[in-house]
């Protein structure tokens, strides 16, 4: 492992270690939801990254397309890999948070089922790319996929508003929430960031050998 990663590595590791304090003792206990809310200050931030890194996952998938660029696909595959970590994170942290709340681990509203939706989509996009075997079409084929995926990040993103679902508005709520729970959001934010990023670095160089020789 270079240098920088594991400088990198070690400043994401103590941004997690604020940020879990952060979370613990300095965020208030939610009136209405209690611990349970604290859940959210890594389950938005998860989400974030899970529709930006699939979009740009999809751009890139766009550009191979259109360019056969294997390091567009590089870009593409690295992106849609910790993209799917973090949809992973989500669908594991949004049970967590739900069954206290709604009383159940899972319901279909709409946000959930969409984002259950895109997860298998991606699913089944590493399936694709690792069951043929011709590397050309693999990477052909995953990229279509990964376009077909990316056109569902917008139905999650409006999921709530247009059929109304139970999902939180988190981020319209500013107005209802101590300064505390949004300075521990910004941090958690970059926080996840740092570390998702951080995983796309790996995941690149890994990848990179093939393209350079």
């Amino acid at each position: 492992m270079k240098k920088i990663t594991k400088v990198w590595a070690l400043v994401v590791l103590m941004l997690v270690a604020v940020d879990a304090y952060l979370i613990a003792f300095y965020a208030p206990v939610e009136a209405a939801q209690g611990v349970a809310q604290k859940i959210f200050y890594w389950h938005v931030p998860s989400a974030m990254v899970m529709m930006l890194f699939y979009i740009v996952g999809g751009v890139a998938g766009v550009i191979y397309l259109l360019k056969r660029s294997e390091r567009a696909d590089l870009v593409a595959v690295s992106f849609i890999e910790v993209g799917f970590v973090f949809c992973s994170i989500v669908l594991v942290t949004g049970p967590l948070w739900a069954k206290p709340i709604w009383g159940a681990w899972w319901t279909w509203e709409p946000r959930l089922t969409s984002t259950l939706f895109v997860w298998l989509i991606f699913f089944g996009y590493f399936i694709l790319r690792n069951s043929l075997e011709d590397k050309d079409d693999a990477r052909l084929y995953s990229s279509v996929l990964a376009l077909f995926g990316c056109l569902d990040i917008p139905i999650i993103m409006l999921a709530v508003k247009l059929w109304r679902g139970v999902h939180p508005q988190v981020l319209n709520a500013r107005s209802n929430l101590p300064d505390e729970m949004w300075l521990t959001l910004a941090f958690s934010a970059v926080t996840v960031f740092s570390l998702a990023l951080l995983l796309i670095y790996i995941r690149y160089k890994k990848g990179a050998p093939t393209l350079y020789g």
